[in-house]
This record gives C-alpha cells, structure tokens and sequence, in this order.
C-alpha cells in the first residue's frame, strides 16, 4: 500500500494551539505586567475557582508544578520516614519521586490491560506501614476508582489522585480529582490544558486539608508576617494563571477533538495486524493524553513511521522499577509482568488537538502499509 511521504506529522506542535487564542493571551499578560500582580493574585484565584468548578471539587489549590501537587499532599496527609504508599511503576517517574521525596517507601502494584493500577495487586502489596494509595489515570483513562476506594476504606488508607494526563476525564460522570483526599495535576506544556511553563493544581473536598495546603505552598505562612510551620515555596504564577484562564475555555473543544482523533485511530486501525487498540470501557470517558497502541513489533513500526515523516513516543520504555534511582527498593526484571510486557510493545500515535483530519489519515495509511508488507 502506498504512503504519502509529503504529509508530515510531529507528535506534538506547541505552538499552534496559541494560534486563535494569542491575542486574548497577549493581552491579559500585557495587564497582569502594568498591575504588577504576579504572585498569589487575582488571575491565580480566578483559575483556582473555575478549575474547582470543573472537578467538581470545593477547593482548588495552584502549585508550581505536578510533582509538587503530589508531594505537598502526602506531607500535608504526615505521610514520611516509616510509611509506605502504593502507586503504579508504568506511570512518569514523578508518581514514585514524590513518595521518597516526602521520606516514605514507594511500593509498586502491577497494572491491567488499560494502564491503570490493578485493585487486586493493590490490595496484596498492602502492609501494616501503608499509609497510602497513589492511583495514577494514566493515559487520561480513569483509573478502577470504586474499587481502589473499597480498599482504601477497608484498610484506613488515604486515596490520592495522580491526574497529571487526565483532566476532564470522567468515571461514571464523576471527574478524576473528586474521588481521593486529593486529586493531583499537571499544567506541563505537553499536558492537555497546558501552562507556557510548569504549573499544578491540587483539588479537595477536604476544609481543614485545603487551609493547610494553602499554607504549605507558601511558606507555611498563614498571612505576611507570621509562619505556622515550614514549609515550601510551590506556587502557581499569576502569569501562568492568566494564561491558563483563557484556555479553560476552549478545554472542552480541545478534549472533543482528542477524542475525536481517538475514535478515527480505533476505527481505521480495528483489526489491522496484532494491534492492540485503547476502548472507553462502560462508564469511562478518556481525554487521550496519549494514544497508545500495542504490537510486538514495536521498534520495527517506529522506525518505519519515522522513515515516513510520522512521529511517535514511547511513554514509557523503562519502568520506575527498573530505574537507576529506584535500585534501593531491590526490584527485578519480571517482578510486575504486566508492567513490563507493556513496556515492549507499547507506541504513542500523535493525538493532539490541532492534528488535522489529513494527517490522521496519513498515520492510519502508513500503519496499514507497514502491516501489509
């Protein structure tokens, strides 16, 4: 089957999603720069309250970045020296980072076929030093949440959301970030509502959990002159806030069109070789943070999609577990077989909102192609 090498297709274009947003951007950076508000101000507690409102949480709490999100709520929660916290060992390092970073041990549990933490695995890896469950929405699919909350409630644990690629995504029309104690976020560049810089969020329901997180991103200062503990400096930027405020509102088009692309992949990719394609399952509604297929000719597709101006990802091809900076916990090659086996055959495919219908098309062809020579 021919291909057409003139199509070019980037895994991602930063740029081009500023294209109809940049003069509202550039206007409301040019006002927050004349009023000097660049540090906890309006622009900051305007996106705090509309992110709130999406998750359908109490509470929004801007920090400086996902992997803070995630620690600042395990040190708000006295997680530390002695503690355990379970998470997954295929997600991005700082889902286990955080967890040695606030002194406890990060302990992994194996997956299932959708990325995500398997609740079973879970509950064997539990001991009487866990503390808490890190359940990561990998991908931008929920995570086994009822199930994951079953477990925490029977064991006293606290649950933790690791929602850095899930915005929006829901489980049975709830919104990840309004299960757990704490839902966790990430404003990467790269992530589907994305800062020009790094940025975070932290969402609760929790009062007395949101004063304390207010304080522990500041310093620990409960006002100007006085600290009630210390703590860290994480907080999110005005400037960053102003940008962001405008693409909350254009979130909702931007998930439609990830979607959208979803739905083209898995139609125009059913059945083709050994393929092994994402699905919502019943109650889910993904935001495809990422695509990701399956093969076990990975590296041969790969390389034949680059030939063809087409790149792809590999999130990610070296487990946490296998990490140079996770050799202290004594892991081996074959301790989370499901892990693993992902790990070797699993390719990103361009999802991004801006991606035009032309070069969806382009990746569906050349893929067919490479299965059928």
């Amino acid at each position: 089957m021919a291909t057409d090498t003139h199509v070019k297709v980037p895994y991602v274009n930063l740029g081009a999603q500023y294209a109809g947003i940049k003069g509202e951007v550039l206007e409301r950076i040019g006002k927050l720069l004349d009023s000097g508000a660049f540090i906890l101000g309006q622009e900051g507690s305007d996106f705090e309250d509309s992110f709130a409102t999406l998750c359908g949480t109490k509470h929004a709490i801007g920090v400086a970045n996902g992997t803070d999100a995630l620690f600042l709520s395990l040190m708000a929660l006295g997680i530390g020296a002695g503690d355990e916290v379970i998470t997954a060992p295929n997600s991005f390092l700082a889902s286990a980072s955080s967890i040695a970073l606030a002194g406890a041990k990060p302990v992994f549990a194996d997956v299932l076929d959708d990325f995500n933490l398997d609740p079973e695995a879970v509950r064997k890896a539990i001991t009487p030093r866990t503390k808490a469950i890190i359940a990561v929405h990998l991908t931008g699919r929920p995570a086994r949440m009822p199930e994951l909350l079953a477990i925490a409630k029977e064991h006293g644990l606290q649950l933790i959301e690791d929602c850095a690629q899930a915005i929006g995504a829901t489980l049975n029309g709830r919104h990840v970030g309004s299960f757990g104690i704490t839902g966790c976020f990430s404003l990467h560049p790269l992530k589907n509502l994305a800062a020009a810089g790094d940025g975070g969020v932290i969402t609760t329901n929790d009062d007395a959990l949101a004063a304390r997180l207010l304080k522990a991103r500041n310093h620990g200062m409960r006002d100007r002159d006085h600290s009630d503990f210390f703590s860290y400096n994480s907080r999110l930027d005005n400037l960053q806030a102003a940008i962001l405020n405008v693409k909350m509102r254009e979130l909702p088009r931007w998930t439609e069109r990830r979607r959208a692309i979803a739905a083209m992949y898995q139609q125009g990719l059913a059945g083709v070789g050994d393929l092994l394609l994402p699905q919502d399952r019943n109650g889910e509604r993904a935001v495809y943070h990422t695509f990701i297929i399956q093969t076990a000719r990975r590296d041969a597709l790969k390389q034949f999609l680059q030939e063809h101006g087409i790149d792809s990802k590999i999130h990610y091809p070296v487990p946490i577990h296998l990490q140079q900076a996770a050799a202290h916990l004594g892991h081996k090659r074959g301790d989370f077989p499901e892990t693993e086996k992902q790990c070797a055959t699993i390719l990103s495919l361009p999802v991004f909102a801006e991606l035009a219908d032309e070069q969806v098309d382009q990746v569906i062809r050349s893929i067919k192609a490479f299965f059928a020579s």
